[in-house]
């Protein structure tokens, strides 16, 4: 299930990337957050239904509600124009919840643990971008979520439904260079559109 859902996750952030860099309408996006989140958390009550109170299973689903709520949220947020800012400062307490989901990770599957760093990071750019109205980050925040969803996502979600979970120091090595990747790339990519005149948007709200 929660690979089901890291493969959901992997569209609700290219499609959010894409939002912020005015290639996707708002509403459009808000319409596909309720979709994918709503679906996300349909199948945690349903694990945590079956669960039968076994504490691990309810602690590996716990990460997933926190993709499924922010995605529902976003979406909720974009089509009925709530402004935002409780968004932003909801996704800081998840951006926290997250960095605590990579330390717990780091001796069980460090892959993992660089997995929930880079989710971290997200959702605090999201926390600084919306909660406290940095603006000037929106482009950026924009190019590393497209770069991300396929990344920490979409790429990590196949391996593990083909049964190739990469596990070992060098998958962990080669996914801290990926972070490295993502963020440096959207760097530069911030940096190119800014040398070339922009269409005038008002990019929806979008977060991790």
């Amino acid at each position: 299930m929660a690979l089901i859902c890291l493969v959901l996750s992997g569209a609700a952030l290219l499609v959010n990337g894409l939002t912020l860099l005015g290639r996707v309408p708002g509403r459009d996006s808000g319409v596909f957050n309720v979709l994918v989140g709503g679906l996300q958390l349909v199948l945690c009550v349903a694990v945590a239904v079956s669960a039968d109170g076994s504490l691990p299973i309810l602690f590996g689903i716990s990460g997933t509600f926190l993709f499924g709520i922010t995605y529902l949220y976003v979406g909720v947020d974009s089509l009925l124009g709530l402004g935002a800012v409780g968004l932003g400062w909801f996704c800081g307490l998840v951006a926290a919840l997250a960095v605590a989901f990579a330390i717990v990770h780091v001796a069980d599957d460090p892959f993992l643990a660089v997995l929930w760093t880079g989710w971290a990071a997200l959702w605090a750019l999201f926390f600084v971008l919306l909660a406290l109205g940095r603006s000037a980050i929106s482009t950026y925040t924009g190019w590393a979520l497209v770069l991300a969803s396929q990344v920490t996502t979409t790429v990590p979600a196949l391996l593990g439904l083909t049964g190739n979970w990469p596990t070992g120091s060098v998958a962990t090595t080669a996914a801290l260079l990926a972070l490295v990747g993502v963020f440096g790339g959207a760097v530069l990519l911030t940096r190119r559109a800014a040398t070339r005149p922009q269409p005038e948007h008002t990019p929806a709200p979008a977060a991790a």
